[in-house]
């Protein structure tokens, strides 16, 4: 270690005699303009390094001094702020709870300016997931194609994949879905010729045929019951609408919807009158202790003509885990009609505080409304209003919780209006929300510039997701399934 040092010494006292002199800079009354938006926004211990870049092209040198509020120093310089990952996490755990202060130049046609200093906020909160899982999928509307289910450590810039379409051709698979964050448990469909439910508990992958002489669909967007011996799915006729208008390019709408129960021990769909209707239900999930199933349900009407008169209430209805049964009732939470909205994509915080869900003009799938929203209510008082602190002009929706309830993540087209891209923030105890910041990436803007995919559906995981894709594959393609039967 004695021997080492000194050529650590001499590494740093070289990079540090490349760094140009910020001499006589012009100091400016305002923020730098930087990509991403990262001023004033608050970021959890050993988050991935906020790099970012100057946003003119110009713009030939950045230089950045980092200073903590409670300690701590970092200085880099170059065509982007890149910040080295264990210095970066020293300093953000020598100043949890408190404040990062950044002073940048900007070398441009040979001056130097100097901007006003911003600050990111250092939460007491921890976000000690492994990471977040998403689908990447470009922005194209065929089954198959180049998409892929990844997964992301958090606290570095290592990217996993899970399952790719090149183990499963001409497959459509969703975004795994994990029971309350766990990497262990967890589910997918896919779609196409070859499609099924995998399901997996520990390293034990189970595939399923989910469509029933009783049933019209196969099993689609879906939830797990806390226990995992459940899981809530909706059934789904999906189709969609092309315009030709440049405002409006897609609608995707369904024929048909209704919800069930899958008992897992089992393989056995558990049905009810009042989740099977003519109306539309769809988007079930259980509520953290397991009692309570919400779910969004629309009035029929005439698909496609009436799609703009599909709107969706915000329901519940209890349920059993001991004897697998739902309630005699249903009480509606929001209602559609009269507050001309529709809400779906219902998420409860693991710590059962709050419900946060998507709100639109009209229809199911608001990632393709522009209008798009998210929306949190208060599960004890009722009490709900929109996320402003989180919004934007453009789509926001698919949002998730991570284990401890003190952060989430959604889905964004702010910025170009086409990709979606992964965003984080907090939430405090009362309900106090942080601005967000974008997924943190290693020269943030060359690498968002170059990634023609969106991401679909992220969620925290609290470990890293160990997958057999390769198993997964052959599974898939041999097309063995367990039926299942309703019970």
């Amino acid at each position: 270690m004695k021997k080492l040092f000194p050529i650590y010494l001499t590494l740093m006292l070289m990079l540090a005699s490349c760094m140009k002199t910020v001499e006589n800079p012009q100091v400016v009354n305002q923020q730098p303009a930087i990509f991403p938006d990262y001023i004033d926004v608050t970021i959890p211990v050993d988050i991935a390094p906020m790099d970012f870049n100057a946003q003119s092209d110009k713009v030939e040198i950045i230089d950045v001094v980092v200073k903590g509020s409670k300690g701590g120093e970092m200085h880099v310089q170059g065509e982007f702020a890149d910040f080295d990952i264990d210095e970066w996490h020293e300093l953000t755990e020598q100043n949890e709870g408190g404040d990062l202060t950044f002073t940048v130049c900007m070398l441009e046609d040979g001056k130097w300016t100097q901007y006003q200093p911003f600050a990111m906020h250092v939460s007491k909160y921890h976000l000690d997931d492994f990471g977040l899982t998403y689908r990447r999928i470009p922005p194209g509307y065929e089954v198959g194609g180049n998409i892929g289910i990844y997964q992301r450590d958090i606290h570095t810039f290592d990217e996993y994949a899970i399952l790719q379409e090149s183990a499963v051709p001409g497959q459509c698979m969703n975004c795994h879905t994990a029971n309350q964050c766990r990497a262990d448990q967890f589910l997918m469909h896919l779609r196409g010729d070859k499609g099924g439910t995998v399901i997996q508990n520990g390293t034990d992958q189970t595939w399923l045929n989910t469509k029933t002489d009783s049933t019209k669909a196969n099993c689609g967007y879906s939830y797990w019951h806390p226990s995992g011996n459940y899981i809530a799915s909706s059934i789904n006729s999906i189709h969609q609408l092309f315009f030709v208008r440049a405002e409006k390019r897609i609608e995707v709408f369904d024929t048909m919807s209704d919800v069930l129960v899958i008992d897992t021990r089992t393989n056995e769909l558990i049905l009810d009158t009042l989740l099977q209707t003519k109306d539309f239900e769809t988007y079930p999930v259980f509520s953290p202790d397991g009692k309570t199933l919400y779910y969004c349900s629309s009035k029929y009407c005439n698909i496609p003509l009436e799609y703009e008169k599909a709107k969706y209430s915000l329901c519940q209805i209890s349920f059993d885990e001991k004897t697998g049964t739902y309630g005699d009732h249903v009480d509606t939470l929001l209602n559609a009609q009269e507050l001309d909205k529709s809400f779906t994509y219902p998420r409860p915080s693991y710590d059962g505080k709050w419900l946060m869900y998507g709100v639109s003009d009209f229809g199911n799938f608001p990632v393709n409304h522009k209008e798009a929203d998210l929306w949190i209510m208060n599960v004890k008082t009722g009490k709900h209003r929109a996320l402003t602190e989180v919004n934007s002009d453009d789509v926001d929706s698919f949002h998730n919780w991570s284990s401890n309830s003190h952060w989430f993540v959604f889905s964004s087209r702010r910025g170009d209006g086409m990709y979606n891209k992964a965003y984080i923030a907090s939430i405090d105890d009362a309900g106090k929300v942080t601005k967000p910041f974008l997924l943190p990436q290693k020269n943030p803007r060359k690498f968002y510039n170059e990634l023609f995919d969106s991401y679909n559906c992220p969620d925290f995981t609290k470990d890293k997701v160990d997958f057999d894709a390769r198993l997964a594959g052959k599974q898939c393609l041999d097309g063995e399934r367990i039926d299942v039967k309703v019970r």
